[in-house]
């Protein structure tokens, strides 16, 4: 296999930095490696003079901290530079440049992406975000009045959406199961699910990983729950993919969607959806494709006219990603939940982790709580007193907030961060 140092030196020496990608953001690379070398990667997970090159690869506003990543990450600094350079290519004549000449390279994009998720070139569909690939699976299905759906209270409400949008056209009936937080055990999760499959269920939909609580579900064994019974299980994969190490096959899926814009640090508006090959032709398409199309990925992207350059700049976030290893960046993601978990819980026994934290446990996103404090006013104090972005979960079911560094974010950064809760904690925000 090659390794990580040979895969960027190789990336300059062909020189691929120009024009497609900014050379000095793979030296970042190279400099980080001869720190790292060959150490595991919970060995590197806290070392500054590793991660602060990968923090030079973006540009960004340091008067705010941003933990909210979750939502929408950054992109390093040569990925957003490749995007903007296609989109002036395209401009100067779009009906021969972006059509021509750019488009065309999306099957670059489609065998990087194939290649990381495991699975084949022809099973894999470039889209805008987790929620179009998402709704392709929702709306794409066939279903019949009092067909049964599956999911979560806590799914997302674009999905639960689009759900009830099919309740209320076509009358399938939606069945939400309501979990305790945090989740007791994988068992229990699967158990709660069981218990709500009948033989009119028709689709499962599970979160990867929980946009609320962080909480990674057990993908496969909720797909070896379902495949027996006939049922499709649809997986929105938006904060898994290049979070956390997994392939399709050790999760047996057939379908999953997720984005790109969060943790593999793709420009804004990219995704994929993954439909196993002899699912796609039963699975319609959000727009309509020709008729040939009927078994082919291709047909999931017939979405009009749209930018070559945000999708093409996917392959450079994806050279930039393996360049750190998967396994590097999902230790050092959890190192940074856990060093502002622990202080919190530290100080205080009104602050609790709604997401299990640990080496081995969950991902980036940490969500907490303190009993007796409105969550929503702390998020607010800390952005208006401390320039500190967060993202307060004030639910019908819990209340807390949900903290989410990624690999440019700094000690300080989550020191401060973890100090201003300390202190809100003692003296009250105002």
């Amino acid at each position: 296999m090659q390794s990580r140092r040979n895969f960027v030196n190789a990336l300059l020496g062909a020189g691929i930095a120009a024009p497609v990608m900014r050379g000095d953001a793979f030296r970042r690379l190279l400099r980080a490696e001869a720190v790292g070398g060959k150490l595991a990667p919970s060995a590197v997970s806290d070392d500054e003079s590793y991660w602060s090159q990968i923090q030079r690869a973006f540009d960004l506003d340091r008067t705010m901290i941003n933990l909210n990543n979750g939502g929408c990450s950054p992109a390093p600094t040569h990925v957003l530079e490749q995007m903007i350079r296609d989109l002036r290519f395209s401009n100067e004549l779009p009906v021969d440049h972006m059509w021509r000449v750019l488009e065309p390279r999306i099957e670059s994009v489609r065998h990087d992406l194939a290649r990381e998720f495991g699975c084949d070139v022809e099973e894999m569909a470039i889209t805008r975000n987790a929620s179009e690939a998402n709704e392709t699976m929702i709306f794409g299905i066939d279903l019949k009045a009092g067909d049964e759906v599956v999911m979560t209270t806590q799914n997302y409400p674009r999905m639960q959406n689009a759900w009830n949008q099919r309740q209320r056209r076509e009358g399938i009936v939606l069945k939400r199961v309501k979990l305790e937080t945090p989740i007791a055990s994988t068992a229990s999760y699967v158990d709660q699910i069981a218990a709500a499959i009948t033989p009119r269920t028709k689709v499962i939909e599970v979160m990867h990983i929980s946009f609320q609580t962080g909480y990674i579900a057990p993908v496969r064994e909720i797909v070896e729950l379902a495949k027996p019974k006939g049922i499709q299980v649809f997986v929105d994969g938006a904060h898994a993919f290049a979070h956390f190490p997994f392939t399709r096959d050790e999760l047996g899926a057939d379908y999953y969607g997720t984005s790109l814009h969060k943790w593999l640090h793709a420009p804004i508006g990219t995704g994929f959806l993954y439909v196993r090959k002899e699912k796609i032709k039963s699975l319609w398409p959000l727009m309509a494709g020709g008729i040939e199309q009927e078994g082919d990925i291709h047909k999931y992207e017939e979405i009009g006219t749209h930018p070559a350059a945000n999708h093409n700049a996917i392959s450079v976030a994806m050279a930039f990603h393996r360049g750190i290893g998967i396994e590097r960046k999902i230790a050092r993601l959890r190192y940074l939940r856990d060093r502002w978990a622990k202080q919190v819980l530290a100080a205080s026994d009104r602050a609790h982790m709604i997401t299990e934290i640990g080496p081995t446990k969950s991902g980036a996103i940490g969500v907490f709580g303190i009993d007796g404090m409105d969550m929503g006013k702390l998020g607010g104090w800390l952005l208006a007193q401390h320039r500190i972005v967060t993202t307060p979960m004030v639910t019908d079911e819990f209340k807390g907030m949900r903290i989410t560094p990624n690999v440019y974010t700094t000690i300080d950064e989550v020191d401060l961060f973890a100090d201003r809760v300390i202190k809100a904690i003692k003296q009250g925000v105002a």
